[in-house]
């Protein structure tokens, strides 16, 4: 038995040390290097031990609705030499040219120090001497021909590594709900929430274990690493630019705590803006939280909506019927007070919700003060108390209290009514707002439409919809009127285009302070769709903490306003031929750029096109008689290539591939080059291109 038991223990063992031993094998690239004896480093017969590793593949871009980037991976490398390779001769001859050029690119060092330290690792055999990390694809070019170098990795040690960074070409815009992804950090917005899709296949690669580590074999992949796929948004570049700006000037007038901007098209739901700025410690507002999904507070009178069509719908009252709005109402210790303290006298419901009467606590608490859980059960039936599963991370869960729970009491019911004792984020009332708008039909806020490989669809996100009828046709017809009202003869008059119609609610509160109650700081927003008779878009404005104002509509309105007319002077469906007639189709503009992408897209929407061209190369386009006309744009080796015309992407990438170093400036197309088209190659040479 002990015998038996004894070999028991002993195969136990040996499985662990295998299963471990396999682990470790399979999972190396994750886990600590282990520390090696020189009887270890040596291997089998003297060998050096290798590994197969994995190479994270370059990582898909994310687009605006017209394919503009809005972040995009920029390749850098990493710079190595293997001093083992050389031989003694070719070292000594090109050691000290070597070394000047290496000074004159990488300023770290002076060219008797470069010559010493390269001296130094080829006396102690290094494998994998440190040049330069982070280089970009222009220095990569101008370093593979130092000499040595540029006798190649076998014999001249050369070792280059390609990593990539993410790059914002817009900067800070909509940077929050762009997100990012970090090791070892929650992954945000976008960037984490399609990651699947951005990531791509990872690679495969042999790597050796030299002295300070797990090093590349050779610059062949066993597998070669599949590049993400691209995630095309719903967000439009040139209404993001407005939202942000108009925000963040509000923002920097009222001297306001934070701010946030949503816009979504109406009947799927899908978003063209969102904006969130805060004001940081120098002063300056920034994207730093995500407010509009995030940030859940006391609406105020924007929730009166809701409030009126729960009475609507459970047929407490009409918005024909009469209220005596009084100025002041009373409930326990606790009153409320209408803007104007001395009451509107006896005025209808409809009117009552135009002004932002607060009258409408007493009309709820009259209407279910006998079954108080009614009125809580309306809102949730209309979707209030639930999260709209959006696709990014971080959405907030609605505050929606029953009857009987912790914090309920006598005034909760009419402080739900004017918006108080309620919590709920700006994107979650806009869904609201969007079904009336939408004549009842609940849709889920979306920030993405297709996922695109190599230019091909492999996914497309329709509309989602939560609920197909959140109250009755005859109770929409009701609100639509009452939110047209408020911007005919209520609170929003100011706000009335002489273009097109807008309808939408005010909303005012004062910021809740945690166990204090509520601070001194107010909250205005705004919320509502146009055009009003036929609602294309929803948008809501939040304002947090405004020192000047703090009324919806004075704060908020306006950036609501000025959203709303760039919309709606830039829709050519809003401004039909003037003399009637339907306007003729126009072919689309053109832009230079890879040719095999453009005839892609051409022959995808059915444009008529003619010429031949390298579709492996690059073109430009002109109208010719009611077709695209395509030619090839020849880039001649050693020439600087012309790139006027092109997308950012295709410049960037033409310029660089002859040797040269790219300043950017604008966004859109290439307007200018500063160094003439065709002009020869230097190599390292700064060119600045600018977009318009």
């Amino acid at each position: 038995m002990l015998k038996a038991y004894f070999m028991y223990i002993f195969i136990g063992v040996a499985m662990v040390v295998v299963i471990a031993r396999v682990i470790a094998i399979q999972y190396g690239d994750v886990a600590p290097t282990p520390h090696l004896s020189e009887a270890d480093t040596n291997g089998v017969d003297g060998e050096m031990p290798t590994r197969i590793d994995s190479i994270q593949p370059l990582r898909g871009r994310i687009l605006s609705d017209n394919g503009s980037d809005l972040v995009t991976s920029i390749p850098i490398y990493n710079l190595h030499m293997d001093l083992t390779v050389v031989k003694d001769e070719l070292f000594e001859e090109e050691v000290d040219s070597l070394a000047f050029y290496l000074a004159q690119v990488f300023d770290k060092r002076n060219k008797s120090e470069w010559e010493q330290a390269l001296r130094t690792a080829r006396a102690d055999e290094s494998q994998y001497y440190p040049i330069q990390n982070k280089v970009q694809y222009d220095v990569l070019q101008k370093v593979r021909a130092f000499p040595i170098f540029r006798e190649g990795k076998y014999k001249g040690g050369f070792i280059e590594e390609k990593e990539s960074i993410r790059q914002k070409p817009y900067g800070l815009l909509a940077r929050r709900t762009l997100g990012s992804k970090r090791i070892g950090a929650m992954n945000v917005g976008l960037e984490g929430a399609f990651d699947q899709y951005l990531t791509g296949e990872y690679g495969l690669v042999t790597k050796q274990y030299v002295s300070n580590g797990w090093k590349p074999v050779s610059g062949d992949y066993l597998k070669e690493p599949v590049p993400g796929a691209d995630v095309i948004t719903s967000i439009d570049i040139d209404v993001q630019d407005v939202a942000e700006n108009e925000l963040k000037k509000q923002l920097e007038e009222q001297q306001a705590l934070y701010g946030s901007v949503v816009l979504m098209e109406v009947e799927t739901g899908f978003v063209k803006a969102i904006a969130n700025l805060k004001r940081a410690g120098d002063g300056e507002y920034y994207e730093i939280y995500n407010y509009a999904v995030g940030q859940k507070t006391d609406p105020g009178s924007t929730f009166k909506l809701a409030t009126l069509m729960a009475l609507l719908e459970d047929g407490k009252v009409a918005i024909t019927d009469s209220v005596n709005a009084v100025g002041k109402y009373d409930f326990y210790d606790q009153s409320f007070v209408d803007t104007n303290p001395w009451g509107y006298g006896k005025i209808t419901i409809q009117h009552a919700f135009e002004v932002s009467s607060n009258v409408f606590s007493k009309i709820a608490n009259k209407a279910y003060y006998s079954d108080e859980q009614k009125f809580v059960d309306r809102l949730k039936s209309f979707g209030l108390g639930d999260t709209l599963g959006l696709d990014i991370a971080g959405e907030a869960i609605p505050v929606l209290k029953n009857v009987g729970e912790d914090g309920w009491s006598g005034i909760t019911l009419p402080w739900m009514a004017i918006g108080y004792e309620v919590e709920i984020t700006p994107i979650q009332t806009l869904a609201f707002y969007n079904a009336v708008a939408n004549n009842g039909e609940l849709v889920k806020p979306q920030f993405v439409s297709e996922i695109r490989r190599d230019g091909e669809v492999i996914e497309k996100f329709e509309k989602v919809v939560l609920n197909e009828q959140i109250c009755s046709d005859e109770t929409i017809i009701s609100l639509k009127k009452c939110l047209e009202g408020v911007i005919e003869r209520g609170t929003g008059k100011n706000l009335k285009s002489t273009n097109f119609k807008i309808a939408g609610k005010t909303g005012t509160a004062r910021l809740a302070d945690g166990a204090e109650g509520y601070s001194n700081f107010y909250q205005a927003s705004f919320a509502g769709y146009f055009p009003a008779d036929n609602p294309k878009y929803s948008c809501i404005v939040v304002i947090a903490g405004p020192t000047k104002q703090i009324y919806g509509a004075q704060v908020s309105g306006t950036v609501f306003a000025s959203i709303a007319n760039k919309v709606y002077s830039s829709s050519l469906e809003y401004h039909p031929d003037y003399n009637g007639k339907p306007m003729a189709q126009s072919l689309p503009r053109v832009k230079a750029g890879r040719a095999n992408e453009t005839i892609k897209v051409l022959n995808k929407v059915g444009i008529a096109y003619e010429g031949a061209v390298q579709q492996s190369g690059y073109l430009s386009a002109e109208k010719s008689n009611n077709k695209i006309r395509l030619k090839d744009r020849i880039h001649d080796k050693g020439k600087v290539p012309f790139v006027v015309g092109m997308p950012l992407n295709d410049a960037v990438m033409a310029l660089e591939s002859v040797g040269l170093r790219v300043k950017v400036q604008g966004s859109g197309k290439v307007k200018s080059q500063s160094i003439q088209a065709n002009s020869k190659v230097v190599t390292g040479q700064t060119v600045k291109i600018v977009l318009n």
